[in-house]
């Protein structure tokens, strides 16, 4: 007898590649009559954009790639072309108004599209008119973070304190490198930003600049996990969907670790507080992280 509460086993890895596979050929096979986003949560990495999009899928007016939250295509994967991009979304039938139905809206969370110096232009030529969603953190956290997920990945090698030590030379050109060719990929830039990408000023600054502050809404993580359903709410009106009252919150994606060391936690405070100070004169406000 199954009873409610039984445990599902885990998927082997393996049957889930085939599946991916199978899914990704069905996709590209139909990929002519798929939808494009109207929306993408562009990061930033480490700030809760995976809780989000959990959520958003919940939603009846909102549909995501099927099998994954992220495609990345407007960073590491744009050399395969928008049609590619297209494939891994929902037919157009099943997300267009009718007979009673609501406007559907579709949307992808890559977390590295805010920090890539090109996905805001790519964004703005090949979605015009989509809503970029932005989650922010407290920066230092968000290094700190990004750090243990990237040695968990095997991206990282270096304890936290070595790795902020390295930056400044692992990074050195690689952004020029990648403006310069569409088609080159940094690992660095990638993985081993952790002071860069708590400038959030300058990005939000460069998207505003491509899309439009309008297409713009910023989220702090600190109040998505503290008050999920106010959040949420405001990330409901700016996609124009109608208020849902049956969504799980939940936490994903986050690892455990150690406290940061209060020695360290000053200093980067410090060293975060002329752009948190940026970030609170683009957006009007300041984050909570400094109240």
């Amino acid at each position: 007898m199954t009873h409610a509460n039984t445990r599902r086993l885990p998927v082997p890895e393996p049957v889930k590649r085939s599946v991916r596979s199978v899914h990704t050929a069905l996709g590209q096979a139909t990929r002519g009559v798929r939808a494009l986003p109207t929306f993408v949560v562009a990061g930033a990495q480490r700030c809760g954009t995976t809780s989000l999009f959990h959520a958003l899928v919940q939603h009846p007016q909102v549909f995501g790639p099927p099998l994954r939250k992220g495609v990345h295509y407007f960073d590491t994967d744009y050399h395969r072309g928008l049609d590619w991009y297209r494939g891994h979304f929902p037919l157009r039938a099943l997300v267009r108004p009718g007979s009673g139905r609501p406007r559907i809206e579709v949307g992808e969370s890559s977390p590295y599209y805010l920090f890539h110096p090109l996905a805001a232009e790519r964004l703005s030529r090949d979605l015009p008119g989509v809503k970029v969603v932005v989650m922010v953190r407290d920066p230092v956290e968000r290094a700190y973070s990004a750090h243990s997920h990237e040695l968990a990945r095997g991206f990282e090698t270096e304890p936290f304190e070595r790795a902020l030590e390295l930056e400044a030379e692992r990074l050195r050109g690689e952004e020029e490198r990648l403006r310069a060719d569409p088609a080159a990929h940094s690992h660095a830039h990638q993985h081993h930003s952790y002071l860069a990408r708590g400038r959030y000023a300058e990005q939000l600054r460069r998207l505003e600049r491509h899309v439009g502050r309008h297409r713009l809404h910023v989220v702090e993580s600190e109040a998505f996990f503290a008050r999920p359903e106010q959040a949420f709410a405001g990330v409901e009106d700016f996609l124009g969907i109608a208020h849902c009252d049956r969504i799980r919150f939940g936490r994903h994606n986050a690892r455990a670790r150690d406290a940061i060391p209060e020695r360290l936690r000053a200093r980067l405070a410090e060293h975060f507080a002329g752009h948190d100070r940026d970030l609170a004169e683009w957006w009007g406000r300041e984050p909570l992280w400094r109240r």
